[in-house]
């Protein structure tokens, strides 16, 4: 697996982690977090819609390289 490869592979796994870390802090986290449960949420949404706008730009930057 090439570089490139490598770097769309990671973006989709982040991508899906932050999926993740939004279902979890809205479905599982103690609502005794309060504040904490709150920026996980937001950090979370922010991540699964920066990640893939990153990865659309990279993926269009990549394939314009010669390597």
């Amino acid at each position: 697996m090439s570089l490139r490869g490598f770097h769309i592979v990671f973006i989709i796994v982040t991508t899906l982690l932050s999926l993740f870390l939004v279902g979890w802090a809205f479905f599982l986290a103690p609502v005794s977090a309060g504040l904490m449960r709150t920026l996980l949420m937001v950090a979370g949404i922010v991540g699964s819609i920066g990640f893939p706008i990153y990865g659309v730009y990279f993926y269009r930057k990549a394939r314009k390289l010669i390597l």
